[in-house]
C-alpha cells in the first residue's frame, strides 16, 4: 500500500475547478514537507506546488501560480491542492509526495529526488 493516497481527480471543462486531497495512509506526515507533482507519460515529472510541514511557506511553479493553492490540515494529516481556472494543459496524473524533512528550500521543493514517500496519483483531465 502506498504511504500517501490522492483523491479528487476527474474530468472537468476548461475554466473549471477541482480540489485534490493527499491523505496519509500508512504513517503520519503531519510535520513533513509535502509536494504535488504531475506526470504525463513520456515526460519528466513536473513540480506543481509544495508546502512546509508547518504550512507557513508555500511554493508554486510559474505555470500554476495564481490559479492553484496548496494547503494542509495537520489534524487530518491531509494536504490539499485547490485548482482553479483549469486549462487543457493541466491534464496529467497528479501525485503527492512527502519529504523526510520538515521544510525544504524553494529550489529543493521542485526536485522530486528530495521526496521519499509517494502516492500512486489521481488523474485530472481538462477538456477544451
Amino acid at each position: 500500500q502506498a504511504p500517501l493516497d490522492e483523491s479528487g481527480g476527474g474530468l472537468v471543462q476548461a475554466g473549471g475547478s477541482l480540489r485534490l486531497s493527499c491523505a496519509a495512509s500508512t504513517r503520519t506526515f503531519s510535520t513533513n514537507h509535502v509536494g504535488w507533482f504531475r506526470h504525463i507519460p513520456g515526460k519528466a515529472r513536473e513540480f506543481v506546488a509544495a508546502i512546509t510541514g508547518s504550512g507557513s511557506s508555500t511554493y508554486y511553479s510559474d505555470s500554476v501560480k495564481g490559479r492553484f493553492t496548496i494547503s494542509r490540515d495537520n489534524a487530518k494529516d491531509t494536504v490539499y491542492l485547490q485548482m482553479n481556472s483549469l486549462k487543457p494543459e493541466d491534464t496529467a496524473a497528479y501525485l503527492c509526495a512527502a519529504s523526510p524533512y520538515r521544510s525544504l528550500s524553494s529550489d529543493y521543493s521542485s526536485d522530486p529526488r528530495r521526496y521519499t514517500y509517494w502516492g500512486q496519483g489521481t488523474q485530472v483531465t481538462v477538456s477544451s
